[in-house]
């Protein structure tokens, strides 16, 4: 599902103009970014957690070249961890649908 596909489905269920949803829609993911780049953690009850989490240092390999090692910087990355209910649906799918 892509950002588009999203607006349009809230927009057919809502009722709603779909540039005023594209508007929301698009404010949200900015309020979301913006909080998860000033360090804070976000919590959407009943669908997940947004977090920065730092990666160590760590040492890798060019698989066409395994003698040369090469040093992976540590940096900063978003994980998503799902919460009960969303994990719940997910565990309840056939795995052979995908």
């Amino acid at each position: 599902m892509t950002k588009r596909d999203l607006v349009v489905k809230i927009s057919k269920e809502t009722g709603m103009i779909q540039s005023d949803v594209a508007e929301i829609v698009q404010k949200t993911l900015d309020s979301i970014a913006e909080d998860l780049i000033a360090g804070n953690t976000i919590e959407l009850r009943n669908f997940g957690v947004f977090e920065i989490k730092v990666r160590k240092s760590r040492k890798g390999r060019n698989p066409n070249k395994p003698a040369n090692e090469v040093v992976i910087p540590e940096r900063a990355v978003v994980k998503f961890r799902a919460g009960k209910e969303l994990k719940e649906a997910v565990e309840k799918l056939d795995p052979k649908g995908f």
